[in-house]
């Protein structure tokens, strides 16, 4: 039977760990881009499950650098936390001279005449109530500090925080198109919620109680051999196990609370994806596949929190076991030293309380072992987005482009994605300004890498390419990309008007201008027929939009940035033929006096081209007009005329 289950669990295992492979790569990028060789919307690889932290005190430290800023503050903090313990400390002492004098009091009540019990009992409430209220006042300060210190660290805490999401957005800004090419959307969106959180959640309470519990427990030990150094020596003997037990249960708890952190990961990669894509799960019928494999993440996730919070919650109830169990040994030898040594019972009162007092700190940090594991783990998930490699930097000798004419070379281009797998192959051209080419061929052939080596999203392995002469590797990125227009065939629309959505081309334009590029896209009569004309809210990606509509306003978009150099990746390929000639008047519109490069699978497209590039497995196999292809009856003509297809 034993072994029945297990071959049943065998399939569920290898489809986790395929599943963990693609949703937990951001734990652990993939070095050298899409997977396999292949180009972006290839194949993606991935990594196995992140472990526990990995350099725990590198973490911490990082943690801490965000704290610089608020140096005084957080002396101050610690002044006020100094002051809380201090009086907290004085507060419990304090009751030693109450029990002590109500004892004697007692006594001396007890060996008075009938006649004086009142008037030893009226001094002793006096007493008894000028000692409450002088402890109270100690108390109240300790309230009071420990008001400001939690009320200043939240803030210092929240502006932690503030620097870290910060710092973590403008790097992922600032790294590669090959970094999202190899991670999952979801899995990046978890650094920025999940991870952040719990971070916040350590550094406002965490951090300072690993403070107050240290100055606690020196306080209170020095209280306790001032009190009686035989109880005290009785602490200590009991302190190792203390240690050892809470030691031993948060390096157990640490490795499923980075699972866990792992494993959500995977799970809101998994959601963003399948809720991003419903309309393909509905078309192909994969939403019992998507709840299966969705079951067995979540099935993961629930394991890893199992573990994770049983492991973390046996903190709290074994270290309150073991407090209790000094606590009695306390008043039973302090019972005996009383007896037999003369150890006064207001002694042995105060000391039972800071038996409690002086475990108080451990297991408070112990309770917190949850929050301190899955924050350290956490924060080492964030530092390795911040560690990746950006965008290579511009050279120290790049220049700035100002009037370019849109000339564009490329030499002997060698590329591939990984060292081991070339996608180009010694790919030679020349687009003269105003001049459209185009790039057919099959699926994979390269031709989307042509136009990401243009824009450098990747470097070229050997060659070299040029825009008026000029290298590209010696022009600014930002400048080139300023040249370079590009209309995708996946369109992206932002949260906005219609008007800030088409101004994403330029930001600086102005209404007429909008107004103008949305004509040259043959878009603005269906603006004008929109609810709020321009100022039409676009939500979720324009769903209010037909397909079509959505292309036309990324048109408008490229044609107001007035760059000379364009790009159409399969512009018109996901819409109906008749939206596709509508588009067609907007694109030759933008194509006028731009260097043009056209990606197409639709040959129709194609045939005014100047040039026309044929591609395959890399190389350029054919180049010439339409006509001039046609002619030569080779590959070109058997994909027109429908020899052969597309593939």
């Amino acid at each position: 039977m034993k072994q029945f289950r297990q071959k049943e669990s065998e399939p569920v295992n290898e489809r986790l760990k395929e599943l963990q492979q693609k949703y937990q790569r951001a734990s652990s990028t993939v070095p050298g881009g899409p997977g396999a060789g292949q180009g972006p919307g290839g194949p993606k690889g991935g990594s196995a499950r992140g472990g526990k932290p990995k350099d725990v005190r590198n973490t911490i430290r990082r943690l801490l650098s965000y704290l610089k800023e608020d140096k005084m503050k957080l002396i101050i903090v610690f002044i006020f936390v100094v002051i809380s313990v201090i009086a907290s400390i004085a507060g419990s002492y304090v009751l030693r001279p109450i029990v002590n004098n109500l004892d004697s009091d007692f006594h001396v009540w007890k060996a008075s005449a009938d006649a004086e019990k009142a008037g030893v009992v009226a001094d002793s409430v006096k007493k008894l109530v000028k000692n409450l209220l002088f402890m109270g006042g100690i108390y109240l300060v300790a309230v009071a500090a420990s008001y400001f210190q939690q009320r200043i660290m939240v803030g210092i805490a929240q502006r932690a925080l503030q620097k870290i999401r910060n710092e973590l957005f403008e790097k992922v800004q600032k790294l590669p198109v090959r970094f999202y090419d190899t991670n999952t959307h979801g899995e990046l969106m978890s650094r920025f919620t999940n991870d952040v959180d719990t971070i916040g959640e350590m550094m406002t309470n965490t951090v300072v109680q690993l403070f107050s519990g240290a100055i606690t427990i020196l306080g209170t030990m020095i209280v306790m051999f001032y009190t009686n150094v035989w109880l005290s020596l009785l602490l200590i003997v009991m302190l190792p196990l203390i240690i050892t037990t809470g030691g031993t249960i948060a390096k157990k708890s640490s490795r499923y609370f980075a699972a866990q952190q792992a494993s959500i990961g995977a799970v809101n990669g998994f959601i963003e994806e399948t809720v991003s894509g419903q309309k393909v799960v509905k078309v192909f019928c994969h939403e019992d596949s998507c709840n299966e494999d969705f079951d067995i993440l979540n099935e993961d996730l629930r394991t890893n929190q199992v573990k994770a919070q049983f492991i973390g919650g046996l903190m709290g109830p074994v270290m309150g076991n073991l407090t209790q169990i000094n606590y009695a040994l306390t008043v039973i030898v302090g019972s005996v030293l009383c007896i037999a040594r003369g150890f006064d019972y207001g002694g042995i009162t105060i000391f039972a309380g800071y038996s409690r007092q002086f475990s108080r700190p451990i297991n408070e940090l112990s309770m917190q072992v949850t929050t301190i594991f899955s924050a350290l783990a956490g924060a080492e998930r964030v530092f390795k987005i911040m560690d990746e490699e950006p965008e290579a930097q511009d050279l120290d000798e790049a220049v700035v482009l100002e009037k370019v004419k849109g000339k564009v070379e490329l030499k002997e281009v060698t590329f591939g994605y990984n060292p081991d797998k070339v996608i180009l192959k010694n790919i030679s051209l020349v687009a003269e300004p105003g001049q459209k080419v185009a790039f057919v061929g099959s699926t994979g052939a390269g031709k989307t890498t042509i136009t990401n080596l243009l824009n450098r999203f990747y470097d070229i392995d050997s060659g070299e390419i040029t825009i008026d002469g000029i290298p590209i590797k010696r022009i600014k990125k930002n400048n080139l990309r300023e040249n370079i227009a590009m209309v995708l065939q996946d369109t992206h629309l932002f949260t906005g008007t219609v008007r800030e959505n088409i101004r994403y081309g330029r930001l600086d334009a102005t209404d007429e201008e909008v107004e103008a590029a949305a004509k040259t896209a043959s878009a603005h009569s269906f603006i004008m027929r929109l609810s709020d004309g321009y100022d039409t809210m676009l939500e979720g990606d324009g769903a209010n939009l037909s397909q079509g509509q959505r292309q036309l306003l990324n048109i408008a978009r490229a044609a107001i940035s007035k760059a000379p150099i364009l790009v159409l990746d399969e512009a018109t390929s996901s819409v109906d033929t008749r939206t596709e000639k509508h588009i067609e008047h907007g694109m030759d519109r933008l194509m006028k006096d731009r260097t043009t490069f056209v990606i197409a699978h639709r040959l129709s497209t194609v045939r005014n081209s100047d040039c026309i590039m044929v591609l395959e497995q890399g190389e350029i196999i054919e180049r010439g007009t339409h006509e001039e292809l046609l002619e030569k009856k080779g590959r070109y003509y058997k994909l027109y005329t429908g020899v052969i297809e597309l593939d």
